[in-house]
């Protein structure tokens, strides 16, 4: 009898992707209000996806099913 198939979690799936290499990305917070008060440069960066740290990448791989 063979272990069942890991289900793709699905809040993770909306809020993680992954690159070509391998690599897991995410967005940036604090990009969804209060916009106004933030410089232009500080935006620009906010709107730019980044890395997972390498401490969350085990987690969110497994609710990924990679």
């Amino acid at each position: 009898m063979s272990v069942p198939k890991m289900k793709t979690h699905r809040g993770a799936a909306a809020r993680f992707g992954v690159t070509k290499n391998g690599k897991l990305v995410r967005r940036h917070a604090k990009l969804n209000h209060l916009l106004s008060k933030k410089t232009s440069a500080q935006k620009r960066r906010l709107g730019r996806k980044s890395v997972i740290s390498a401490g969350d990448t085990r987690l969110v791989r497994r609710m990924l099913g990679r």
